[in-house]
């Protein structure tokens, strides 16, 4: 059974928010959700007058079964960053202006751990089986993966005042 990439997830956004608490909400959603987090690179150019550049690819993973597993990755593209201080209900506080190009991809992986493949051709034998067997199970596995980034997504979305309070998938997977 071959990985199933989903379609990718963009979000764009030009302007002030607190990249410290975007930060913290994406991993307080992975973590209520049961991923692991991984950073997997953090680049930052050099400024010019205009601001850095940087860039940053995270990694979400679950384990779902013994033979699937979800991957989330997250690449996140800054221009222009600089940190402003903006007056918040009489009090200063440090913010980050910047444009953002967020993308979201989800893979969902069969036999993540090589079970099959590592016990030579009777277990390549059994996996093929089994991945027959868990056919009807392959469109929940996906759809539930690609909810679960509709929220995520949301929650951006949310974050930065993009949409409104609602989204069209609420409780589908039983979420608040």
């Amino acid at each position: 059974m071959e990985d199933v990439n989903l379609p990718t997830i963009t979000l764009r956004y030009n302007g002030v928010f607190d990249f410290d608490s975007f930060y913290t909400a994406i991993i307080d959603w992975a973590k209520n959700e049961g991923y692991m987090w991984h950073e997997k690179t953090f680049k930052h150019k050099v400024p010019s007058p205009e601001g850095a550049e940087q860039e940053y690819d995270w990694e979400l993973t679950k384990n779902v079964t013994e033979f699937v597993r979800y991957m989330i990755l997250i690449s996140i593209h800054a221009w222009e960053v600089q940190d402003v201080d903006v007056e918040i209900n009489g009090r200063k506080r440090t913010m980050t202006k910047a444009r953002l190009f967020v993308r979201m991809n989800g893979f969902v992986k069969w036999d993540w751990q090589k079970r099959f493949a590592k016990a030579g051709k009777f277990g390549k034998f059994l996996g093929e089986v089994y991945g027959k067997a868990m056919t009807r199970d392959v469109a929940m596995y996906i759809d539930q993966l690609y909810f679960r980034m509709g929220n995520l997504h949301a929650i951006m979305k949310k974050y930065f005042d993009m949409q409104s309070k609602k989204h069209a998938y609420k409780g589908y997977l039983g979420e608040s």
